[in-house]
């Protein structure tokens, strides 16, 4: 007998067949940033104890980019994503297991390539929106990551190892960060992603030397020690870097 999960794959699957092209999908691991800590956007599905990363199928007039940006655009209700496509995942079987309920015929159940990215989304700005696969949505610490269906998990490692190495030569915190922000509240967003503590006075003078932070005439004001100073990207420079790189190492 068949979940409410598979009932409900199964009335959409004609209109999706018809819709999108077979055998290849996106699955995005969507990072966001709050209270220190690094997290992803999880879905929990209609299906007990099953979690997922966001993601959805490529309709047939639509470019790769175009549908990744539509599926997190639908899924969390913010237009301005940093997107980065990081790798294509086509192991045999991947998704057999998730189907085993379906005839093999099934066209989900047959051999599906998935194109991961991920995403980076301030997370104030995000509003999770639910489907007929999902009844809620979760932000998760990374370092609490459930169990996750087929191979989500290796998914999640990968644009985690991914986001890191980008570290190396990109600049990282506008759409991660608020518009203003403080020195040790970057240094904090970078702890977070590399998963190490870092010495101040270096990433202080590595920032300096970046050029991507313009230092704003106000402060932050509250606390009993002084008022740190506040900082913005510098839109231009920022910009120039993620084409061109940082040539830096973490």
């Amino acid at each position: 007998m068949k979940d409410l999960l598979s009932k409900t794959i199964l009335k959409w699957s004609e209109t999706l067949h018809k819709e999108c092209l077979p055998h290849i999908s996106i699955d995005c691991v969507v990072f966001g940033f709050h209270n220190n800590s690094l997290k992803i956007l999880l879905l929990e599905l209609i299906r007990e104890n099953t979690w997922s990363l966001p993601g959805g199928y490529i309709k047939k007039v639509e470019n790769m980019d175009d549908a990744a940006h539509r599926i997190l655009q639908e899924r969390t209700g913010v237009r301005d994503i940093f997107l980065n496509q990081f790798k294509t995942f086509g192991k045999f079987h991947r998704s057999e297991g998730f189907f085993k309920e379906f005839d093999d015929s099934f066209w989900l159940k047959q051999r599906f390539i998935s194109v991961g990215y991920y995403a980076l989304i301030d997370y104030t700005s995000v509003t999770v929106r639910n489907d007929e696969f999902s009844h809620s949505s979760k932000w998760i610490d990374v370092s609490k990551t459930p169990t996750l269906m087929m191979d989500h998990n290796q998914i999640f490692q990968e644009a985690l190892a991914q986001l890191r190495r980008d570290l190396n030569y990109k600049p990282i915190g506008l759409n991660l960060l608020p518009e203003k922000f403080t020195m040790p509240e970057l240094q904090k967003l970078y702890e977070a992603i590399l998963g190490k503590k870092l010495n101040r006075g270096n990433f202080f003078r590595k920032m300096k030397r970046y050029g991507i932070l313009t230092k704003l005439e106000e402060t932050r004001k509250g606390g009993a020690h002084k008022a740190p100073d506040l900082y913005c990207f510098n839109l231009e420079v920022y910009n120039k870097a993620l084409e061109n790189g940082l040539q830096e190492n973490w």
